[in-house]
């Protein structure tokens, strides 16, 4: 029998891009799925840590005067579950989706720079591991995920609690960091020949957006949190206000930071909803140059926020008045993104399946959120409302329910292509309402709690405040929230064991990573396709169709230019390599190191010096660049 070349160029390219077997092949590793899967079941590992500090939060509150938690392991729990939730689930676990469904989106064979992708895994890892490390060691943090000073200064925290904390946020930021440059250069160098910007998907407009944004909002809290340990420990004088600092330095470093990030963790939810909404209202997005200006616009507005959180402060009424323009501004282009989504239904063919639901909720939630969000950027009411239970409600009704909605929409929508299999549909809609219906019982009595006094950061309440029936229903719906993410589990489970196979394309979607097999080849695709329309498996196939004049037998990819996505060169990426994981190890030892002395800092950068330079030497190979006429479509 005559053998197919096709097939044998299938092989070659697998074997070409496959990172090597056995646990040596996994400690080196830099395939962008098999780093992007690692990193979504770290960060839902994190999740569930988180969602069980929670639960325990709430079990103490649940009745008045309880002895369950005492108040330092409460500080404890509140502190780990909000820097949970915030540093090591909500923002990682949006760019470990895009490190995996961005190539695949634009017709990439892998990201850039896939060797620091795998540092920037380990980096996350390792911080935390950090983190939890020293709860379980009896020195987590208890000064909240805020960490205001001078509480967070000696005397007030003693011990290393806040010193772990403080390197944590370098851990996550740096990995954020890293994340973003890749991301960025993924979308914007290696894009399909035709996907220009205005083809391109508005998953990945959303992640290039969102990842512009983390490169001016996350260097302010590594700032931050590396004053606030050098003031611990090697007694500068940054937020100390008997020495000459400033108290108020750290907020507006930490909300420049902190309210930007609100945005970085709900941009990319915007992303996903604009993907799965025409896949299943079956027509394509209307208003789609109206929802990438509405992206642009939010990231902007989103830097003119931050005082918003500070209007219990000393600061000039002038200036907050302008913060309460900027607060009310910043929610007209989110109402312009749900009329076009509103309208892509209203004039689609839409079916209701478990993904379209979750989405569905996401407009209830995020109405309900942003309606309290424009109740608090009035100062005289964020004044009466600003340390009560009203605020708690605000912020997970924008935060949890403006995230994990689309988040467990998404992965039920993609889940069929990371595995090949398909989530339990009756399954799924149980998931979906017991965690729409728990969300609401838990977290819509903390508005009444609030406007009834209740202030948060409290351990216990006394029983004739009259809070206990509220309290005792959120902690109801905390638990149907616990066990809607179980049954998501076990649905997972089921699937993975003996779920109906999902086939290269079960939604009949139109972007380009449902034309590869599920779960897709190490290479991604066989020919590099050229892209015509924005909706491109919806239009008539028209020529050219592909790309060719790749070697299936290295590692290389076509850059391709910024704007109109022409042909450049190609380029060879790097093969799979201890150095990232080595690196990340001496960067580990260094940071921790400097929690105890600051000489950790010169001798530490040592190994890191040795490992990053072993990392980058150039070794002796043919040329990398390659003209664009040897790519021929």
């Amino acid at each position: 029998m005559t053998p197919d070349p096709r097939a044998e160029e299938a092989r070659r390219l697998e074997q070409t891009w496959s990172d090597p077997p056995g646990l040596w092949g996994w400690l080196c590793a830099v395939n962008h799925k098999a780093i992007a899967r690692r990193f979504m079941v770290t960060t839902f590992v994190f999740f569930l840590l988180g969602g069980l500090l929670a639960l325990a939060m709430r079990l103490q509150l649940a009745r008045p005067d309880a002895e369950l938690i005492g108040a330092r392991l409460y500080n404890q729990l509140f502190t780990m579950h909000g820097t949970t939730m915030m540093f090591l689930f909500a923002v990682p676990v949006m760019q470990a989706v895009a490190a995996y469904l961005l190539p695949l989106m634009i017709g990439a064979r892998s990201v850039a720079f896939p060797r620091l992708n795998a540092f920037a895994y380990w980096i996350f890892l390792f911080g935390g591991l950090l983190l939890y490390g020293a709860f379980l060691a009896g020195s987590g943090p208890d000064v909240g995920w805020f960490a205001y000073v001078p509480l967070a200064l000696n005397p007030y925290a003693s011990g290393k609690g806040v010193d772990i904390w403080a390197q944590m946020i370098t851990f996550t930021e740096l990995s954020a960091l890293i994340e973003a440059i890749v991301i960025i250069t993924t979308v914007m160098k290696l894009r399909a020949p035709g996907m220009s910007l205005r083809r391109m998907p508005l998953f990945a407009w959303a992640m290039l957006v969102t990842s512009v944004m983390v490169l001016f909002a996350m260097p302010a809290v590594m700032l931050a949190s590396t004053g606030l340990i050098t003031d611990r420990l090697v007694n500068t004088q940054f937020y100390s206000h008997q020495n000459g600092g400033d108290v108020l330095l750290w907020q507006h470093l930490f909300w420049f930071f902190g309210h930007p990030e609100v945005y970085l963790i709900f941009l990319p939810p915007l992303g996903m909803i604009s993907t799965i909404i025409p896949t299943f209202a079956r027509r394509s997005m209307v208003g789609y140059p109206a929802m990438v200006l509405a992206l642009i616009a939010t990231a902007f507005l989103a830097f003119g926020l931050w005082v918003h959180h500070m209007f219990a402060t000393t600061l000039p009424e002038a200036g907050k008045l302008f913060f309460t323009a900027a607060s009310l501004l910043i929610a007209l282009p989110t109402a312009l993104q749900i009329f076009c989504w509103i309208s892509t239904i209203w004039l689609g063919r839409p079916v209701f399946k478990t993904p379209l639901l979750f989405v569905l909720a996401f407009f209830f939630i995020l109405v309900m959120g942003g309606l309290t969000g424009l109740m608090l950027a009035s100062v005289p009411l964020d004044l009466q409302l600003h340390d009560t239970y009203f605020v708690v409600a605000h912020l997970h009704y924008v935060l949890l329910g403006g995230a994990v909605f689309p988040l467990f929409g998404g992965f039920y929508y993609w889940f069929p292509k990371f595995t090949g299999r398909m989530l339990d549909e009756r399954l799924g809609r149980w998931n979906f309402w017991l965690f729409f219906v728990g969300f609401n019982v838990c977290f819509f009595p903390m508005h009444v709690l609030g406007l009834q006094g209740m202030t948060r950061r409290v351990y216990t309440y006394a029983a004739q405040m009259g809070w206990e029936g509220l309290n005792l229903t959120a902690t109801i719906g905390a638990f149907l929230i616990g066990l809607s993410v179980l049954l998501f589990l076990l649905n997972v489970a089921h699937s993975l064991w003996r779920g109906a196979a999902a086939g290269d394309n079960p939604w009949g979607a139109a972007t380009l990573e449902w034309s590869l097999p599920s779960p897709p080849p190490a290479g991604n695709f066989l020919e590099v396709p050229v892209v015509h329309a924005a909706d491109p498996l919806w239009q008539a196939p028209r020529l050219p169709s592909h790309v060719s004049g790749l070697d299936n037998g290295q590692r290389e990819v076509l850059i391709t230019s910024a704007i109109e996505a022409h042909p450049q060169h190609r380029f060879w990426l790097p093969t799979p390599s201890p150095w990232p994981l080595l690196s990340a190890l001496a960067t580990t030892a260094l940071f921790i190191g400097s929690i105890f002395s600051p000489w950790a800092v010169v001798w530490g950068a040592l190994p890191v010096g040795l490992a990053t330079a072993i990392w980058f030497w150039p070794r002796r190979q043919r040329s990398q660049a390659r003209i664009a006429s040897e790519v021929r479509p």
